[in-house]
């Protein structure tokens, strides 16, 4: 570009490139999908089947082991784990890495299909297999709701009314409730009454299936219209039950006169949940991934905020894990981390370049970020640690590109040069070596970003805010870098003016050390000779020390959360793990830097954040 030529065009151009970074960003920066982790596909599916009243190898031998053998041989299978507990089947179905998150759909269908022909040649009593390829969902915002004094009945009802003003808020993808009481009708025969009466259980569990059975009544045809007969609606009340009629050898009885109907919790649930050592349950919330879960949030604490006055007094929503503030402390300690950054680049720039080239490269890099924060929104990327850590990585490389020619328009400046030729100059001799060394900085993360498995899934924004910052760098620094320079840079018109840029005191420095290196001797030795022996030795020191730094690819959470994973011996009851979880419970709440304690028995918790594994 001919500076020269376009004194008119270029300033205007580069002055519209300026403002577009800055208010684009701006716009870029609050319309941002907002996440703790980067969106991860998790390739694993759970496969389900009860087999009731059969024995843990029972089960093993007839369901677990046909449909392994159906599953194996999916070519997509990478490893394939089951679990066999008396009357339960569970195998854990995990693809290879290197599928992609958009062909796991058709993998899940071509999954159900071979379970769906293993499953026709089961045993009699073994249930349709279940294939939950949802195990990878992830609900943020997760609370506990603990209602003392609240009877069974009334909690469902109350997790049904949550669940159901959550979901109605924008931006909710889905609520998941655990934990709730498990009830039941229990019905025991007086054995000697129903030995009398002839009542065999088979009879008596027949009667109450076919209670709520539903089926099709017929329908009357009269004058063109047609009048759809409705079956009796089933129940499951205590009372109803109580009264079902059983034919009997050509009597007619009734269950009460021969069993006892009551309704009761479970004696061996499969989950119990506790907070803060009261009973609880849990709901799971999960926002939709091209939101931004800060505002998502938000929205669900202003509505939970409105029932207030239609939850019931006693009734506590106690947070166990909110994405939202984490994501939201995370940007404002990035912001805060970001105009850190610029000043420190300033005051560097500031000592040993003056206050000029400090205002021009430091005004260049908060473009930069400022212009990042656009592209990232038009291209739907989150932000989030991942994203947000591969700006502060190339914080230092983004201001390369502005220093280089923002020192060279000073050289020739201080030349005597005007400040557009200058600027023309700079820009034109250096653009071609920087757009390489550009690449060349991109190219290094391309191996992360663009590895066709998991880590370049979840490492792929990494990749991509690299790419886009850098790029924006280099464009900023051959177009409104040299206009800063040319407004802020002092003139150096006159050639009495003009002097030699290289004549400082560090510089003449430098130039008497390196004539020493080249040229000088040390005794009977080249200081040359003396300088490459010093870096060899030092560079071979530093490989070795290199072995004792501790490789860890990513740093330990800094989550202030805990798990405990506690087990008793197969067979063990439910409750004897929950009675000892309970001590576990009121000592850990004794200990003043403890918050909270959410306690998960039977199974794990919803999964609550990325890393977490029910």
């Amino acid at each position: 570009m001919n500076i020269s030529r376009h004194s008119i065009e270029w300033p205007l151009l580069t002055w519209i490139l300026a403002l577009f970074c800055l208010f684009g960003g701006t716009w870029g920066f609050y319309d941002l999908g907002r996440l703790e982790d980067p969106a991860f596909t998790i390739k694993k599916a759970v496969v389900t089947t009860l087999y009731p009243g059969a024995s843990a190898k029972q089960v093993a031998d007839e369901v677990s082991e046909p449909l392994e053998s159906a599953i194996q041989k999916m070519s997509e299978l990478d490893i394939i784990t089951s679990t066999n507990r008396p009357g339960v089947s569970t195998i854990e179905v995990e693809i290879k890495s290197s599928f992609d998150s958009d062909e796991l759909p058709s993998i899940w269908t071509r999954l159900r299909h071979r379970v769906a022909d293993a499953a026709r040649n089961l045993p009699q009593g073994v249930s349709e297999p279940l294939v939950n390829d949802s195990f990878g969902d992830v609900f943020g915002i997760f609370f506990a709701v603990t209602a003392e004094g609240f009877s069974d009945a009334e909690q469902h009802q109350l997790a049904r009314f949550l669940r159901r003003e959550i979901l109605a808020v924008d931006g909710v993808a889905d609520v998941e409730v655990a934990g709730l009481p498990e009830e039941a009708i229990f019905v025991e025969p007086i054995m000697p009454i129903a030995k009398n009466l002839n009542a065999s259980p088979h009879a008596m569990v027949s009667a109450i299936r076919n209670s709520n059975l539903v089926a099709p009544a017929g329908h009357i045809d009269n004058n063109n219209f047609r009048t759809i007969i409705q079956a009796p609606l089933g129940t499951d009340s205590v009372e109803a039950i109580a009264g079902l009629s059983l034919g009997l050898d050509g009597e007619v009885i009734k269950v009460y006169d021969f069993a006892r109907v009551s309704r009761g919790r479970e004696s061996h649930p499969r989950h119990i949940i506790r907070f803060n050592g009261t009973e609880a349950f849990t709901l799971g919330i999960a926002g939709i991934s091209s939101e931004n879960i800060v505002v998502i949030g938000k929205r669900i604490d202003a509505r939970l905020k409105e029932l207030g006055p239609e939850i019931p007094a006693g009734v506590e929503l106690e947070p166990i894990y909110q994405q939202h503030h984490v994501v939201d402390k995370a940007s404002s300690e990035f912001i805060q981390s970001l105009m850190l950054s610029v000043l420190i680049v300033i005051l560097v720039l500031a000592i040993f370049m003056g206050w000029r080239a400090a205002i021009v490269v430091g005004t260049t890099l908060l473009l930069t970020v400022s212009g990042s924060f656009f592209f990232m929104a038009i291209f739907a990327i989150e932000m989030e640690r991942i994203s947000l850590g591969a700006l502060i990585i190339v914080m230092g490389m983004l201001v390369d590109n502005a220093i280089v020619v923002a020192e060279g328009m000073q050289v020739q400046m201080q030349r005597g040069e005007s400040s557009l030729l200058a600027a023309e100059e700079a820009s034109e001799r250096t653009q071609i070596p920087l757009l390489g060394a550009t690449i060349i900085g991109i190219l290094a993360f391309a191996g992360i970003g663009l590895s066709p498995d998991s880590t370049g899934e979840f490492l792929f924004s990494l990749f991509a805010v690299v790419t886009i910052s850098l790029l924006l760098s280099w464009v900023l620094a051959i177009t409104v870098t040299p206009l800063l320079g040319h407004y802020l840079f002092q003139q150096h018109d006159s050639a009495t003016e003009a002097c030699d840029p290289y004549d400082g005191w560090l510089y003449r420095f430098y130039q008497r050390s390196l004539r020493v290196v080249l040229n000088g001797k040390l005794g009977r030795f080249s200081a040359s000779w003396l300088v490459l022996t010093g870096l060899v030795v030092l560079t071979i020191t530093c490989f070795a020390c290199f072995g004792f730094v501790k490789q860890q690819f990513f740093p330990n959470s800094n989550s202030p959360i805990f798990f405990v994973h506690y087990k008793l011996p197969q067979g063990s009851d439910i409750n004897s793990t929950s009675a000892d979880m309970q001590i576990v419970e009121q000592w850990l709440l004794k200990r003043s830097e403890v918050v909270s304690v959410a306690t998960f028995v039977g199974q794990g918790a919803t999964r609550f954040m990325l890393t977490y594994s029910p």
